[in-house]
């Protein structure tokens, strides 16, 4: 046992050498740069790694996030007392005010979501703070459009991807250059997966959003998924909401984010947990089964 432990020690210690070995190259190359925080589990160790990165000088970057307004209290509460902590600029760009301004409109009926909405107040926000890089926890083991990303990922003009014109990143050397207008998100942790990331939380004693432990919550089934219920999502004449004790693997937008019925309350817990399914991460985001290449299409468009 404690020489499966070494190994994995072992093991997150190389992953944590490479994101922190990404991360300052991003500080060298480029010159306006945020971290895209949702206040997910993945964006806080971007956080982290960022702080190691750079100790004991503050981290150089800003954190970002796009609220959709329809987001957990806790998300919201948790990343504010996470920038005041850090020292960090937080910067919040809202969905609403895309709405407002007539730049997207917002999806009716009972699968409305703000999810895709996200893409045009990112994008906007981008090209008004002159970003050069944004920095984001994608892994490649989270989908399959993920799996074909690079740690650089460019992006045109538009702010679009194109799987077909990423750049080579033969022995960790780095690509930056690019034209004016357009800029690069860099994935960090891109080779980790959700147990290396569970695991790295442990070790580091990292503290998260109570949403990622078991908690008692309304909750209703939609199409074998079960989801947070809020007063503003509407519901189908045959579901119930009802309540039972669920944690979140992943979280976003209220609209679809998928809950887990479980009995986890700790860290331990959680890894036990997480090492036994044979479900996915993102096996529960509603937003993802809309179609096979929904991630893919929201990627070319400009989403995270």
């Amino acid at each position: 046992m404690d020489t499966l432990l070494r190994i994995n020690d072992e093991h997150l210690k190389e992953l944590e050498d490479e994101a922190v070995y990404v991360i300052r190259e991003v500080a060298a190359q480029f010159e306006n740069k945020v971290i895209l925080f949702s206040g997910g589990k993945d964006s806080i160790v971007l956080v982290y790694l960022a702080r190691k990165a750079f100790w004991p000088a503050k981290i150089p970057f800003s954190l970002l996030h796009i609220d959709t307004g329809h987001n957990f209290e806790e998300t919201l509460s948790f990343r504010d007392n996470l920038a005041r902590e850090f020292g960090t600029e937080l910067i919040v760009k809202y969905v609403q005010d895309s709405i407002n301004e007539g730049k997207v409109s917002e999806e009716k009926g009972i699968n409305a979501s703000r999810n895709k909405a996200q893409t045009v107040t990112l994008l906007d926000a981008i090209d008004e703070l002159k970003l050069d890089v944004a920095i984001g926890g994608g892994r490649r083991d989270e989908e399959k459009a993920r799996a074909k990303e690079r740690f650089f990922s460019h992006r045109n003009e538009f702010g679009q991807w194109d799987p077909k014109n990423q750049r080579p990143e033969l022995w960790n050397l780095f690509n930056g250059r690019k034209h004016m207008g357009e800029h690069f998100r860099v994935f960090p942790i891109s080779n980790w997966t959700e147990l290396d990331v569970w695991q790295y939380i442990q070790n580091e004693n990292i503290t998260l959003p109570d949403l990622y432990f078991t908690h008692r919550r309304k909750i209703f089934s939609r199409n074998g998924t079960y989801l947070a219920w809020a007063p503003f999502m509407q519901l189908k004449p045959d579901e119930k909401v009802f309540e039972a004790d669920v944690r979140c693997r992943t979280i976003g937008d209220i609209t679809c984010t998928g809950v887990t019925l479980s009995k986890a309350q700790s860290l331990p817990e959680i890894i036990s947990e997480i090492a036994a399914t044979r479900v996915t991460e993102r096996g529960g985001r509603y937003d993802d089964k809309r179609s096979e290449a929904a991630m893919e299409d929201r990627k070319k468009e400009g989403y995270f």
